[in-house]
């Protein structure tokens, strides 16, 4: 999280050490890796997230975990300034929440993994839900950390309660089946199981052995639902090696002249990787070439509910929870998140602890009135690098006319042309010393930066010819010309450059070229043999 906030969500690690209050969203162990080795107190959960981190990990005291009810508001103490902080349900897994803060730092809504569907958006604060009737007493929110897993992903995902009753209906096409695996192992896909149980009134067996987790959960959200008889007609599956162990139990089957075993997988991710997503049935399951039936089944929103829930909450600033930063992919974040101006009051300098806008000058050193050289370094201005580097700045009126965005790395949106003076520095005796790099005035920011070149003698040593000079000179251009790749002597193509900023990506600065690597090295040479010589 950014060090503006004095708290951390899902993140254990050093960084995280350094925060006061640390906050848990769910026990999926992507959300909980780490916390074995960095954790301290308090750690605010729900109570099943709280029982399931210490199943998995006995040797953590339970004294660190602050136990958080859905809907309750509590006030959490800070030598900073108190911040408020309410649960929601996220809509994913047993347990799963959303966190919202509000404090000095500003209104927060960090989502963790998440389906927002319009029940989910609807039990949030009423402030914070645009209202068309009543859009003048709307408290925008200043940030949302959102989970946006499938926000590259168009396909119209269904509701869990449909996917359960493609479920439900693909294992009545199969009566024959003596055998139904249910690939359903995942903490949130307890609620396809509970289904199937009442429908078709039988339990389910689950390995206690080989799956020692998944027993753990179920036996303890439904305990009902589950057996240790496996003379049961449904089984529940470990997802790892799925294709393997169907094709083992299909032979085993003909083998024996025994009707196939009928195995069903509630995912989304083979939907979303599948080539053929887009003519794929989302309506009923899909056989694979194995023979494994396939169920649109998410417990993360699909893009068009993010698109909705972002159109209702409004956010001034929007942070993909989910590598990579699929968050510039939205449509709301495109139109709203991009910002050309950052004014001294927005929200974004409080999250970085920043108390106005940046201005950074590097100052060249000196000495006998002689430039020391000190080279130019990143132009960009990156909001997100300020997550693990303090820089010394001094503070300034905000930029002009900059896009800057709050995710990936933030940028200039200008030309790098556009950016950069370029002066000659002459001596008293006329020769160039070097050059200054300057950016505009207009930009309100001002990096100076001089760059010495080695003092080239006007002589020509003996063995050298004027011609051949002047011919290694166009020799040398049209290297550079090749090597910059055409008519851009500052670097990379235009259509390059504008690919990278299409994506949000920082423009990767050139590499030193070959032939001014080789040009300085003569030139050092030619230097010393001068020398020895006089």
């Amino acid at each position: 999280m950014p060090k503006g906030l004095p708290f951390s969500v899902d993140t254990w690690s050093p960084a995280s050490d350094e925060k006061r209050h640390h906050f848990l969203t769910h026990a999926h162990r992507d959300h909980i890796a780490g916390i074995g080795a960095h954790f301290s107190y308090p750690v605010y959960a729900t109570r099943l997230t709280k029982f399931l981190v210490l199943h998995y990990f006995p040797q953590l005291d339970k004294s660190i975990f602050v136990e958080i009810e859905i809907g309750r508001r509590i006030t959490v103490k800070d030598p900073e300034g108190d911040f408020k902080v309410t649960a929601y349900d996220a809509n994913h897994c047993p347990g799963a929440v959303m966190f919202l803060f509000e404090g000095t730092f500003g209104n927060l809504l960090h989502t963790g993994d998440c389906r927002l569907t319009k029940d989910v958006v609807k039990k949030l604060p009423t402030k914070y839900i645009c209202n068309k009737k009543d859009i003048e007493n709307l408290s925008q929110l200043d940030y949302a950390f959102l989970d946006c897993t499938f926000g590259r992903c168009s396909l119209q995902i269904p509701s869990k309660q449909s996917a359960i009753q493609q479920v439900k209906n693909c294992i009545r096409m199969h009566p024959n089946a003596q055998v139904v695996y249910l690939a359903c192992d995942l903490l949130g896909q307890e609620d396809v199981l509970i289904e199937v149980s009442k429908e078709f009134q039988s339990k389910i067996y689950v390995d206690q052995i080989n799956d020692p987790d998944c027993f753990h959960v179920i036996s303890h959200i439904a305990p009902d639902v589950i057996t240790n008889d496996s003379s049961t007609r449904f089984h529940v599956i470990g997802f790892p090696k799925l294709s393997e162990k169907a094709i083992r139990k299909f032979t085993e089957a003909r083998t024996n002249n025994e009707p196939e075993p009928l195995f069903i997988r509630p995912t989304t991710q083979w939907y979303a990787n599948h080539e053929d997503a887009e003519i794929l049935s989302l309506t009923e399951a899909v056989k694979d070439e194995i023979g494994i039936w396939h169920v649109c089944y998410s417990m993360h929103s699909s893009r068009h509910e993010l698109e909705w829930a972002l159109r209702h909450i409004k956010p001034k600033w929007v942070v993909s929870t989910t590598p990579p930063c699929l968050a510039m992919d939205l449509a709301y974040v495109k139109k709203h998140c991009f910002k050309t101006r950052l004014e001294a009051d927005d929200p974004v300098w409080k999250l970085f602890k920043l108390s106005s806008p940046i201005k950074c000058v590097t100052n060249a050193g000196t000495n006998n009135g002689r430039s020391e050289g000190v080279k130019f370094k990143d132009v960009s201005c990156s909001v997100v690098e300020d997550f693990n580097h303090d820089r010394k700045r001094k503070i300034s009126s905000p930029l002009k006319e900059q896009e800057v965005t709050l995710f990936g790395r933030a940028r200039l949106g200008l030309e790098e042309t556009q950016l950069w003076e370029y002066e000659e520095v002459e001596c008293e005796n006329g020769k160039t010393e070097g050059f200054v790099v300057t950016m505009k005035k207009d930009l309100e920011l001002e990096i100076v930066s001089v760059e010495p070149f080695i003092e080239q003698s006007s002589g020509v040593p003996e063995n050298t010819s004027v011609k051949d000079n002047e011919e290694e000179q166009v020799n040398h251009e049209k290297m550079e010309m090749t090597l910059n790749g055409g008519d851009n002597s500052m670097g990379m193509k235009e259509s390059l450059k504008k690919l990278y900023r299409s994506r949000n990506v920082p423009v990767p600065r050139p590499l030193p070229s070959l032939v001014e690597l080789l040009g300085s090295t003569k030139r050092v040479r030619l230097v010393l043999d001068l020398v020895k010589e006089s």
